[in-house]
């Protein structure tokens, strides 16, 4: 199965827009779309809603992600996967990563494993 993405809220929306405009079938969605977590949602829920949706988050967020990721998998939580994005990283850099990952990949392989792009 290919990745599926979840933006999250400090991700800029161009990504989402400009991996759409790639390839129509990356699924892509950013926290606050209709079918995904509400704007606001705690890392905890979103957390839950990727372990249930069979999303692989992305986020800049490196000061929270990690301490709860780990209290996740500490209650026997999973996750499809994290990518966390460098600082610094242009927003082409960023589609580019993204688009590699979905062409190049499985989602399996991101299974419960945190990576930092690009």
């Amino acid at each position: 199965m290919k990745p599926r993405f979840l933006l999250d809220e400090n991700v800029d929306l161009v990504v989402q827009r400009q991996l759409r405009r790639r390839e129509l079938k990356i699924e892509v969605l950013a926290v606050g779309d209709p079918g995904a977590p509400p704007s606001r949602a705690s890392d905890t829920f979103i957390l839950r809603w990727i372990e249930a949706n069979g999303y692989i988050l992305v986020s800049w967020d490196k000061r929270t992600i990690p301490d709860h990721l780990a209290e996740h998998f500490a209650h026997d939580g999973h996750v499809p996967g994290i990518l966390l994005i460098r600082r610094g990283a242009s927003l082409g850099q960023i589609v580019e990563t993204l688009f590699l990952v979905w062409v190049a990949s499985e989602a399996e392989e991101y299974q419960d494993r945190l990576y930092y792009i690009p």
